[in-house]
């Protein structure tokens, strides 16, 4: 199984970029653009398409009979990679997020403006990870940086530099025996840094019961150390963690023995583990209790409706960032609101009850609390107008939202220890939780 190829359209379709699909017709990749921007034409103002459309190409000449097209979206750009046969598209997901993960790595914003200005350098990049059968080759950030030189002002001078001198650089990125760590790194102040995310998605029934409800975790680093360093990561309750996936640099048959992170960690910023929260009640993995509670109350009448919205927090300790979003429909043309909190008659536009604002671009109602208090509530009243005769609102609310130095599985960091060298290095652990719930009315 491989990807067939990678293209990169701008915000008006058109591509900015794409690796050589050296195996197929050339009519190939402009039937998988032409598809995605028929889907994006017919696609409602929202601009939500499925994330894999299906290309027909006729199966004429050396076309394949299926194939499809898998994209996401940053920015104003997307990326997409073309799939053929029994290609698994999650395969093809996996590169897309890798490749945007490089791609921000390199210039820390991604936009069609900086591809355009570095051409270049992604084009080099697009080359060294993907090979001409399209098969995923390096895809390490810190070994890229030894082959394919970031934008700067070294790069400049190193081009005029001999031939000799830049492919000094590119074999040493290969002459350590370890792939994902380089030989011979040396830094000033030797420090890892550990943030530690979980993210609760959830599904909650116009009842108010969870449908459904899972917790995913990442554990990211950041790595400067000088050497070769060996590290040794204990957890708190690892037994909380299943679906585990680590990074390569992990010892599987030390996690699997006795439940420790053994490992020579990649210098630089990488992913250590991502995992999926178990609880000890195995009867709730799939239920777990939602920490926030919504209680819509809508009227839907001609040309538009009326709404009150009561949002309360169930955790002891401040959110933040909390973001409610309701489409609207598309003939939505426009609402008025008031906020208050719990038991306040008093109405105001903005204040520690947040702010809200109409997109008319997408129809969407959009509320927003930069800090809710433990155990608070707020109250957002309005009404809507809307050029059909009978408005169809969505019939969910999506909620985002924050829990700094909070963690779901209560996982915590207890000891990481350094061995083979023999300097002392600073260690820093960050939790952080957040939370993207549909709740239905």
């Amino acid at each position: 199984m491989a990807i067939d190829g990678l293209i990169i359209l701008d915000a008006n379709g058109r591509p900015i970029i794409q690796s050589g699909y050296t195996s197929f017709p050339p009519a190939y990749p402009l039937l998988h653009i032409d598809a995605l921007n028929s889907e994006l034409a017919k696609a409602p103002s929202s601009g939500i398409i499925d994330p894999v459309v299906y290309v027909s190409s006729g199966g004429g000449g050396d076309m394949p009979d299926c194939s499809a097209c898998c994209h996401i979206q940053v920015r104003e750009i997307r990326m997409l990679a073309s799939i053929s046969g029994d290609m698994d598209p999650l395969v093809a997901f996996a590169f897309l997020q890798a490749f945007h993960d490089i791609l921000q790595d390199y210039f820390g914003t991604v936009s069609t403006v900086t591809l355009k200005g570095n051409f270049d350098t992604v084009y080099q990049l697009i080359e060294e990870i993907l090979d001409s059968s399209g098969h995923p080759l390096t895809t390490s950030s810190s070994i890229l940086r030894d082959i394919v030189l970031p934008p700067s002002l070294l790069s400049t001078l190193l081009a005029s530099l001999p031939a000799s001198s830049s492919s000094a650089g590119r074999s040493a990125a290969f002459a350590s025996p370890i792939p994902w760590r380089k030989i011979g790194v040396r830094h000033k102040s030797n420090e890892i840094l550990f943030d530690v995310t979980e993210e609760m998605r959830a599904i909650v029934g116009r009842n108010g019961a969870t449908l459904a409800s899972n917790v995913i975790g990442t554990i990211e680093c950041n790595s400067r150390l000088s050497g070769m360093p060996d590290l040794l990561v204990s957890l708190s309750n690892p037994n909380v963690m299943a679906e585990c996936a680590f990074h390569p640099c992990v010892r599987l048959q030390r996690w699997k023995r006795e439940r420790i992170l053994s490992f020579i960690p990649p210098d630089g910023k990488f992913v250590l583990e991502e995992y999926q929260y178990a609880p000890p009640q195995k009867a709730v993995v799939n239920n777990l209790p939602v920490p926030i509670s919504l209680k819509p109350n809508v009227t839907v009448s001609e040309l538009g409706g009326n709404f009150m919205v009561t949002f309360t927090s169930r955790m002891t300790k401040s959110m933040e960032n909390v973001k409610i979003e309701w489409y609207l429909g598309e003939d939505a043309t426009g609402a008025q609101c008031t906020l208050s909190g719990a038991g306040s008659g008093v109405g105001s536009t903005g204040g520690a009850e947040g702010s809200w604002t109409f997109d008319s671009r997408r129809k969407t109602l959009r509320w927003e609390i930069p800090t809710m208090h433990s155990l608070g509530s707020r109250i957002l009243r309005g009404s809507w107008t809307s050029k059909a005769q009978v408005p169809r609102p969505a019939h969910a609310f999506q909620i985002r939202f924050e829990l700094p130095s909070h963690s779901f599985s209560s996982l915590r960091i207890d000891q990481v220890r350094l061995s083979s060298e023999l300097y002392k290095m600073y260690k820093g652990v960050r939790m952080q939780s957040c939370g993207s719930i549909e709740w239905r009315w």
